[in-house]
């Protein structure tokens, strides 16, 4: 929503907007581009009767400001309705989607384009630290975080059934979003949807080894398929020349088409790169020229961003909130750092983290973890002790952030790796941390 208001702010509208507790990154950029925030939802942001009112997926029927949209008569649609319809209309649309990976891939494939003197539009779900803004008008082609979540309360469809892209990638399907989708086949049957939306001249890059994907395809495809993994005998190829995937190698139908290094790692950036590396082909872009643009990538904001690294101690700030995501993340960066420790502070903030959908998986996540400190709130329906248990004792459950920050400041040493892991502000400890080990 903060990059929707962003476009519409620059395509000469006046915006303003509302919300419930906004933080950075987003809440800077939006002020920025002079953007009036509204805390809260009331009536005060809309007394002037504005033309149009976006709704965002968050909000439903008895929030305050849709009951005065709705009584009050005023225009109102949602924001992948109006992106669709006065941003991607006529554009050269590549739609990212999938349970993971959505923010970086869209990241790297606008940054390729951009390399590549393209000037892609994007609008992207996180802070592509080469362009250091989350959206974009750009020109020719734009580049689009395809969500699977609901459009609105008023729209129960996915929102990517909205952007009709002529590239799309299918990144990976998991379950996800327990509080709209009953099962992962409810899922698949959006994915289903969103494939149907592609013409038959567009092109669809889709995860080899993902069951669910398969499932989704097998129901109908009509465009051009192209499949990525590591494995030899799909379309596209990556291979791993260092453990941690620092250094990569990239094949396309088992020619070898080129290899590079970068500041990224882990297998499941490996995964994001081949894909990306697909799409700026299917861009028309030479596979050369996409790969020396990767080796150029500087991550996203909150994605493993390294906010310090004071006395030998590291601190990330990291978006993973789904035990996949969190598992591959820290086995990325077990194999960087080998022995040195890895400290966790994790909050689980997602309406499926919170409903305790995935508790059993998130102990198993964790095991790359030296220590972990989980902290708990209301809300939360699951015993956080018997989730963990796979650790054996190497966690502690907290219920303040200043509790945890305190427990974590007086157990750091030397060469230790702190990574905090919320989708949500987490009461802004991992820069509460690196402040206080600055002026230490």
């Amino acid at each position: 929503m903060g990059g929707v208001a962003m476009l519409a702010q620059r395509a000469g509208h006046e915006v303003s907007g509302a919300d419930q507790h906004t933080y950075p990154p987003m809440s800077t950029l939006l002020e920025n581009e002079g953007i009036v925030l509204y805390e809260g939802y009331g009536e005060e942001p809309m007394v002037d009767a504005p033309d149009l009112v976006i709704i965002g997926n968050a909000l439903s029927r008895g929030n305050p400001s849709v009951e005065y949209v709705l009584n009050q008569r005023l225009n109102f649609t949602s924001g992948p309705r109006w992106l669709g319809e006065n941003y991607l209309r006529g554009r050269k649309v590549i739609a990212v989607a999938g349970t993971h990976g959505k923010t970086t891939t869209s990241s790297m494939i606008a940054w390729i384009l951009e390399y590549a003197g393209l000037n892609p539009g994007f609008l992207i779900g996180g802070v592509p630290l080469n362009f250091n803004v989350s959206a974009r008008e750009g020109s020719g082609y734009f580049v689009v975080e395809a969500d699977e979540y609901d459009t609105a309360f008023f729209d129960k469809r996915s929102k990517f059934v909205h952007y009709r892209p002529h590239i799309a990638i299918l990144n990976n399907l998991e379950y996800d979003h327990a509080d709209i989708f009953p099962d992962i086949g409810a899922i698949e049957t959006q994915f289903h949807h969103l494939v149907r939306t592609i013409p038959g001249n567009g092109t669809i890059i889709s995860n080899a080894a993902d069951a669910s994907l398969e499932n989704v395809l097998g129901r109908g495809c009509w465009s051009n398929l192209q499949r990525f993994s590591f494995g030899d005998e799909y379309d596209w190829q990556v291979e791993l020349l260092s453990p941690d995937g620092s250094e990569l190698r990239f094949s396309h139908r088992q020619q070898d088409i080129g290899s590079m290094s970068w500041d990224e790692y882990g297998r499941h950036n490996a995964s994001n790169a081949c894909a990306a590396v697909a799409a700026a082909v299917a861009a028309g872009l030479p596979a050369t020229t996409a790969i020396e643009a990767l080796s150029s990538f500087r991550g996203v904001k909150r994605r493993m961003e390294l906010l310090s690294q004071t006395s030998a101690i590291h601190v990330y700030d990291d978006f993973a909130h789904h035990p996949t995501a969190i598992r591959l993340t820290l086995e990325g960066l077990r194999k960087k750092v080998g022995n040195a420790r890895i400290l966790v502070a994790l909050e689980p903030r997602s309406n499926t983290m919170r409903a305790g959908v995935h508790a059993d998986e998130l102990g198993p996540a964790l095991i790359a973890a030296d220590y972990v400190w989980l902290k708990t709130s209301d809300g939360i329906d699951w015993d956080p002790q018997v989730a963990l248990a796979p650790l054996e004792g190497r966690c502690k459950i907290v219920t303040q952030v200043d509790i945890m920050l305190d427990q974590i400041k007086n157990s750091l040493k030397p060469g230790d790796h702190i990574v905090f892991m919320s989708n949500g502000g987490f009461e802004a400890a991992p820069r509460r941390l690196s402040e206080s080990l600055q002026d230490n």
